[in-house]
């Protein structure tokens, strides 16, 4: 015959509840038994102690002596004895002579027989306790001797039953168990709320399904290659993925610590610490463009924050890139339009027998566009420099901006190091370029001026326009992401000049605005570059002297910060 089956809980709570529920039954029942235990053996030698009490005040009473002088004892003192056993609690009082024979007993029909127990110390005048069944009984007695002028003249034993000294244990114990059952019925229901709670925060998984929770949370953790980050209530990090650390380059002691000790970009920690929700806002760090929301963890209190981060540092290079392909398309598709205009110049001119003049307009124009391109590469035979100067050359004279290469700019081929990459040098000079004739586009005479050239501390580059220049109180909040004088457009505004510092401190360069000579403003950069060999005499090749002279900035502001992206 198969027993039933009892149910198992499945939930965590309902498990935690069964097994504090059989802890505090085993706890009380334990408690109960070892109570019992002790109980009996304390009032096994409470009742010893009381029926020695009693035996030696019986003993030492002058009354019992005289009366065993007399040639009846029993007469005076059965009375006596059932007396003394009414008013003390105790079984039974029995005094006898010498040789054990009763002079009392509770029953009057065993007086005058022998004592059942022992009396051996007694009668060597040795007061003494033992358990011994009698007549009447187990029973706890003790036995002492009476002595009339140091004979031993009778004996004296009084006792408790064993019976009742076992009612008043039950007694007790039974008080116990009220007491251990209401403490069992409290603990239930405690531990019921308790665990009722649980249930609501673990909503009723068992420890399996926790633990299969717990190991899918870390794998996707691990998973995901975006950022993710969890904020408690003190926006301390609670807790990291691996793209979050790798995204803002921090290591695994940033757990436990608030986000304003890990080191971040001021913007980009005020976002953080934000209580208000984030929606795809740009930031910068110091080699990254990252995609930051946040969104508050609320139930009822603010209770954390998550946030998570998407790395869009090759998205923004390339959206950059499409803008500047964007501008050469229209530039190109301006000078398609300006070059058919001429074609048809040239054709109307030999259709009108001018041959020498169509001639001449045609070589005009060439040389001017050749102009330019030998004017670039004698200054810039850097090819990647060289073709965006090109391309900016045309898009700004679409612009209606005239785009002009200093003449002290001088840039060899394969002078600039493998660790300068092109994107950044394209990110530096083109953003420059597009701010400055953003600035200088619908002015008089508009003009950007660009020179590049490398002295003694490495690769100069300067924009400079003939725009409305910078103010000096805006000279560091200018090159802050999202700060523009300009309206924001779909994208925002104020993203240009912050790559382009991040860019310069990543290759720990300086990036300073002045005012142009002319007026508008100056941009300088400065990127270190590996020192060649020494030339001979103990001059340094390229040294500051070889510079020109009327390249030193006009009022040039200290290098800004580059912690403030």
């Amino acid at each position: 015959m198969r027993l039933p089956r009892v149910p198992r809980p499945r939930s965590l709570a309902g498990q935690l509840f069964a097994m504090q529920a059989v802890l505090i039954a085993v706890l009380v029942a334990g408690y109960a038994l070892f109570t019992y235990v002790s109980d009996r053996s304390q009032a096994e030698e409470a009742a010893g102690r009381q029926a020695m009490a009693v035996a030696r005040s019986v003993a030492d009473a002058p009354s019992v002596r005289d009366a065993i002088r007399t040639t009846d004892p029993t007469k005076p003192l059965q009375p006596y004895a059932l007396q003394v056993q009414r008013d003390t609690d105790v079984d039974f009082v029995t005094i006898m002579n010498p040789r054990g024979i009763r002079w009392t007993h509770p029953d009057e029909t065993l007086i005058g027989r022998h004592f059942l127990g022992h009396i051996g110390p007694a009668l060597r005048g040795k007061s003494f306790t033992e358990t011994y069944t009698g007549t009447l009984g187990p029973s706890v007695r003790a036995v002492t001797p009476v002595l009339d002028n140091g004979h031993l003249v009778g004996l004296v034993s009084a006792g408790i039953k064993v019976e009742a000294i076992t009612k008043r244990v039950q007694d007790q114990v039974t008080a116990l168990i009220g007491v251990a059952g209401g403490a069992l019925v409290l603990g239930g229901i405690g531990t019921y709320v308790i665990n009722a709670r649980l249930r609501r925060s673990t909503h009723g998984l068992n420890a399996a399904e926790l633990s299969r929770m717990h190991d899918y949370h870390q794998a996707a953790l691990h998973a995901v290659r975006e950022g993710l980050l969890m904020l408690d209530a003190q926006y301390r990090v609670a807790l990291m993925n691996d793209g979050g650390r790798e995204l803002l380059g921090v290591g695994d002691a940033a757990v436990g610590r608030s986000v304003a000790e890990l080191g971040l970009p001021a913007p980009l920690t005020g976002a953080l610490l934000s209580a208000e929700p984030r929606v795809d806002e740009v930031h910068l760090t110091a080699s990254r463009v990252l995609v930051v929301n946040t969104s508050p963890v609320t139930g009822g209190e603010r209770r954390g924050t998550v946030v998570t981060l998407r790395d869009v540092t090759e998205l923004q290079a390339l959206t950059g890139e499409l803008d500047s392909e964007r501008g050469f398309t229209q530039a190109l598709r301006s000078q398609a339009h300006e070059a058919a205009n001429r074609l048809h110049t040239v054709v109307s001119l030999i259709e009108l027998g001018r041959a020498e003049e169509a001639v001449d307009f045609a070589t005009a124009e060439l040389e001017l566009a050749q102009t330019l391109t030998d004017e670039v590469i004698s200054a810039v035979s850097e090819p990647v420099l060289a073709a965006l100067l090109l391309g900016k050359a045309a898009q700004a004279n679409e612009r209606g901006v005239e785009l002009v290469i200093s003449e002290q700019s001088g840039i060899d081929d394969a002078l600039l190091p493998a660790g300068l990459p092109a994107r950044d040098l394209v990110t530096v000079l083109g953003n420059l370029i597009d701010n400055a004739m953003d600035a200088a586009q619908g002015t008089v005479r508009a003009r950007v001026t660009v020179t590049a050239f490398t002295d003694g501390s490495g690769l100069v580059l300067r924009v400079a326009d003939t725009g409305a220049g910078v103010d000096p109180a805006h000279a560091e909040a200018v090159f802050r992401r999202g700060w523009s004088t300009k309206p924001a457009g779909p994208a925002g505004r104020g993203l240009g000049l912050a790559l382009v510092r991040q860019a310069v401190n990543r290759h720990d360069g300086t990036l300073t605005v002045a005012e142009a000579a002319g007026g508008g403003a100056e941009f300088e950069v400065r990127l270190p570059l590996p020192r060649t060999a020494p030339a001979a005499d103990g001059e340094a090749a390229g040294s500051v002297a070889d510079a020109p002279e009327d390249l030193a900035p006009q009022h040039v502001q200290p290098a800004l910060p580059g912690g403030d992206l």
